[in-house]
């Protein structure tokens, strides 16, 4: 009888063990699965060429002529702007051409027929100055010769004579100058004048133009910054217009996964968004990036930061669907062999 109790026992210990093992194994099974690491997962965005559109001119946005996500061509017109400063600078430098040409075709035509006329008579009133006093020079030199007069009386009367001379000479330059017109170096500074003014206009003109922003490139809308009626400065961005045809991944890798990452290495990509299939890309650029990626321990007693780098990608066939922004995930190397 003791000796079966002692069986039984034995039996159930038996039975306790081998159950405890296998509690024991599959808690081990579980934990390989459950705290098995994660195969690492590089995942990125698509990007794409970013134009800003910005203005010369300050003033206020007057109209746009398209709205975000609308396809436009290079050279479409985008927006207008309304500057008063432009108009009233156009304003006055037509008043500037208006003056300059004035006193161009005052130099080219020469003096008025009045003004002509106004000296010639100067001039035959200084002649006729001169004349008398050329005449009482002459008596009074004879006087004096003969010792009527004085000395101090004959220089006066022949310092009176020489400023008449001097009269005339000084009328007949002027009678001649009306008659010949301006001086060839008048008229080159008139017509200089012009120029300057014209030079004004055109620069007004082009001012003029500024207030038309124009599409760059042949894209696609994708931000517009200010309302129709607020003040733009001089460079302050009104649109961004998006070079679809400029598309590219970007990726942070960080450097104990960068192995493979040359540039020129293809790998494949899947973009979620558009589906499962996978897409051809070839690595183009890599650089450190300036911050550190979460700190991370290769060993438990070796721990150390491990710096983060940006890979470029661009597709090596057009993408359908693909737009800036979309999660792209990086499954595999591409084998040259």
């Amino acid at each position: 009888m003791e000796i079966k109790e002692k069986k039984d026992r034995r039996n159930s210990l038996l039975i306790g063990l081998i159950a405890i093992v296998e509690v024991v194994v599959i808690v081990a099974i579980v934990g390989v699965f459950v705290y098995r690491p994660e195969p690492e997962v590089i995942a990125g965005e698509a990007e794409a060429s970013e134009y800003r559109v910005a203005g010369k001119v300050p003033g206020r946005i007057e109209k746009f002529f398209f709205e975000e996500g609308d396809m436009v061509r290079k050279g479409d017109t985008l927006v207008s702007i309304y500057s008063p400063e432009v108009a009233a600078k156009m304003e006055q430098a037509q008043a500037a051409r208006a003056a300059a040409e004035a006193q161009h075709q005052k130099a080219l035509h020469g003096a008025r027929e009045e003004q002509i006329e106004g000296t010639y008579e100067l001039y035959q009133k200084a002649k006729t100055g001169r004349e008398i006093y050329e005449k009482s020079f002459e008596r009074v030199q004879r006087l004096y010769e003969k010792g009527v007069i004085t000395l101090q009386k004959r220089d006066e009367t022949e310092a009176q004579y020489k400023a008449a001379a001097a009269t005339e000479k000084a009328a007949l330059s002027q009678y001649n100058m009306a008659l010949k017109g301006a001086q060839e170096e008048d008229k080159a500074a008139a017509k200089a004048l012009v120029d300057r003014v014209d030079g004004v206009i055109r620069e007004v003109e082009l001012a003029e133009e500024e207030r038309y922003l124009t599409s760059p490139i042949d894209g696609v809308i994708s931000g517009i910054f200010p309302n129709v009626g607020e003040l733009v400065g001089q460079g302050s961005p009104v649109m961004s217009v998006i070079d679809m045809t400029d598309m590219w991944f970007v990726f942070s890798v960080r450097e104990d996964l960068l192995e493979g990452f040359g540039v020129g290495s293809e790998w494949f990509v899947q973009v979620p968004a558009l589906g499962k299939r996978t897409y051809r890309v070839k690595i183009s650029h890599i650089k450190a990036m300036a911050s550190y990626a979460t700190w991370r321990a290769t060993k438990s007693n070796d721990r150390y930061d491990t710096r983060t780098f940006e890979v470029k990608a661009r597709p090596m066939e057009k993408i359908e669907g693909l737009l800036p922004g979309m999660t792209a995930i990086i499954t595999e190397q591409i084998d040259k062999k």
